[in-house]
């Protein structure tokens, strides 16, 4: 874990330090409920990182186990970071539940990106996000999952430690819509409260009382 578990503001600003584009990277996220209970974790695993003028792109493949241990879900996803930039694939953002519905799902899908700007201070208003996928689950079931992130602004700065280290983030609000289509359509909607550190990615977030971390950097 070692230099990245401390993450000033600004030491990384220019640079595409973001642990989902070094390669070989193998993240945990773990999930509690709104009793604090765990609800299982997401396993991030690195691979095909490419560097092309100040452009880094990375493969994202991931897998979403229960709190009983079961594998639940498999997807893989896109990550890039231009001159510090962090995009992050929309796929990423569909919750662990919804997962779970999809299943092992064939999708298809355009790369639609998220986008974290280098410079931020409390007030900022960023870009939102809208993306929509077709699927068709293990089942055989076809559906669409849609999500939406819009009213991402930045509250302010806040020191977050997780198991896996301490961080100095930018806390950013957001209101999130997920809608899964299987027969009939199925929305959800959160207020979404994230912790952001420049240089290494997102460390932990709250939707209405649910939460994730990450736990573990290997």
């Amino acid at each position: 874990m070692s230099f990245l578990l401390l993450v000033g503001l600004n030491s990384f600003s220019q640079s595409c330090d973001f642990y989902l584009v070094q390669s070989n990277k193998t993240i945990e996220v773990s999930f509690k409920n709104k009793k604090g209970k765990d609800a299982g974790k997401q396993v991030y695993t690195v691979s095909n990182v490419a560097k092309s003028g100040n452009t880094t792109t990375a493969t994202v493949n991931s897998e979403f186990f229960t709190d009983k241990g079961k594998s639940a879900s498999k997807a893989t996803n896109n990550v890039k970071c231009t001159n510090g930039v962090l995009m992050m694939d929309m796929k990423l953002f569909i919750p662990s539940p919804q997962q779970e519905q999809m299943g092992t799902a064939a999708a298809s899908a355009s790369d639609v990106y998220l986008e974290y700007p280098v410079e931020m201070k409390e007030g900022d208003v960023l870009k939102d996000g809208d993306f929509s996928m077709d699927f068709k689950n293990s089942g055989g079931m076809a559906g669409n999952v849609a999500v939406s992130i819009t009213e991402r602004k930045v509250l302010g700065k806040e020191s977050v430690t997780t198991p896996a280290g301490t961080w100095e983030c930018f806390k950013i609000s957001s209101k999130n819509k997920i809608t899964i289509k299987l027969i009939i359509n199925i929305p959800i909607r959160a207020d979404v409260i994230e912790w952001y550190a420049p240089g290494f990615g997102v460390v932990k977030t709250d939707a209405n009382g649910a939460t994730t971390e990450v736990t573990s950097i290997k």
